[in-house]
């Protein structure tokens, strides 16, 4: 499965239950926002108690992969390449529990009117997180697949970048919000395009790391 891998079942499993852990946290940070945004606190705070467990789990997996690359690597030039996307993967990882908990923290208020808009940003940030994890699985099984995998990150990036600047226009130009609600509403909105930014910087990763594989 990962041709840079010599044999070895258990390292396999383990980059693919990583990946898998995003995936999964990625799934209930959506969820846990539609709750959010519902006004269904209970169902959300659950939402962030799973997304916290699964990224300490998500921690212990990549520790252990790290650990075991140094005895099972086919091609051990590639070695830091494996290590830098599995700490990269981490931190978008790392990123979704951040803006769960500080929206728990915080409680920002948003408006009826931007409730819609909100959520389609929040889909469009998932979305970039699961083109990622795509992107890095296909570097370890089908390297022919990644470049359409990036396209479709790079667009889902984009639709962060553009609902997100929407966003905070609208909420600039409200009269029913007083200046720290609105800035507290700004740096959330800008939490949720930070992650797509590192979802990106990823795949740009994994494009230098395939051609590198190539040449």
């Amino acid at each position: 499965m990962f041709t840079i891998f010599k044999k070895t079942r258990e390292l396999e499993a383990e980059i693919s239950k990583f990946l898998d852990t995003i995936i999964e946290a990625s799934i209930h940070f959506k969820e846990g926002m539609k709750y959010y945004l519902q006004g269904n606190i209970g169902p959300f705070e659950e939402k962030v108690r799973i997304i916290d467990k699964l990224e300490s789990q998500a921690d212990d997996l990549r520790r252990s992969v790290e650990e075991n690359l140094y005895l099972n690597m086919l091609l051990p030039e590639a070695r830091g390449d494996v290590l830098a996307l599995l700490e990269n993967s981490d931190d978008v990882l790392n990123a979704v529990e951040e803006t769960i908990i500080e929206c728990s923290v915080e409680k920002p208020e948003c408006k009826e009117e931007l409730k819609q808009e909100m959520m389609q940003l929040v889909e469009a940030v998932v979305d970039a997180v699961d083109e990622m994890v795509s992107t890095v699985r296909d570097y370890f099984t089908n390297l022919s697949d990644v470049p359409n995998h990036i396209t479709k990150l790079k667009v889902h990036e984009h639709e962060t970048d553009e609902i997100g600047e929407r966003m905070r226009r609208k909420i600039f130009r409200r009269d029913d919000l007083d200046l720290c609600q609105k800035m507290q509403l700004r740096d959330f909105v800008l939490r949720l395009e930070k992650i797509a930014d590192l979802a990106e910087d990823v795949g740009d990763r994994v494009d230098i790391y395939r051609i590198k594989r190539l040449v």
